[in-house]
């Protein structure tokens, strides 16, 4: 969860405007999978299951 909090702190930080777009896109992606696997894993520590 700590990755998570420093990647949005970093892209918070940040004026997209002078970043390069690949950079941001790379950087979205990177932050979508830490989304996701933060996700999962509150579910599996909850007993939460998709239907």
């Amino acid at each position: 969860m700590g990755e998570l909090a420093t990647a949005i702190d970093h892209l918070a930080t940040e004026d997209v405007s002078e970043i390069p777009r690949l950079q941001l896109a790379e950087q979205l992606l990177e932050l979508h999978w830490q989304m996701a696997r933060l996700q999962a894993q509150i579910a599996r520590r909850t007993g939460v299951r998709l239907p």
